[in-house]
């Protein structure tokens, strides 16, 4: 096993920084970088005709913010009736998009070096919006591609 310099193992950049995560269960990650603002529920207005995966707008500083619902998104049940929804706000393509998930978690270090690749089981859903795993608390934390993400309708 290498052996890090002490400076090195307490050293976590802003790059390493992950923002954790909950949709239907499942563990997840976004580099805190792409993370503009985390926000407890919200009110979102339906947006007529939009993707499935859209839940609708809201406004967040008089701005209008996309929200997409994660848990459609990756082919998931619906959320429970009455469970509402935390707000994770990042930038993509010069718009603001709100990611819907069930929990948000702590900032916590991962490092790039203890990834591993999507396993050949991960649906295949997921493995399109995966940026690889880590093995966290006994569980594998999916580390999720935002700007896959929400490449909506096959906008890439």
């Amino acid at each position: 096993m290498a052996t890090r310099s002490p400076n090195m193992q307490h050293a976590a950049t802003e790059a390493d920084l992950v923002l954790t995560l909950t949709v239907g269960g499942q563990p997840c990650g976004v580099p805190v970088l792409v993370v503009r603002d985390v926000l407890g529920p919200q009110t979102i207005t339906p947006i007529p005709l939009a993707p499935a995966e859209i839940e609708g707008a809201m406004n967040l500083r008089g701005r209008i913010v996309t929200a997409v619902d994660l848990r459609r998104r990756l082919g998931l049940p619906s959320r429970p009736e009455g469970a509402k929804p935390m707000s994770i706000v990042v930038e993509h393509g010069g718009e603001l998009y709100s990611m819907l998930a069930d929990q948000v978690g702590d900032v916590v270090p991962l490092s790039a070096e203890d990834r591993a690749p999507n396993p050949p089981t991960l649906d295949h859903i997921w493995r399109e919006v995966s940026r690889g795993v880590h093995r966290r608390d006994g569980q594998l934390l999916i580390l999720l591609d935002v700007d896959r993400l929400l490449a909506i309708g096959g906008q890439r």
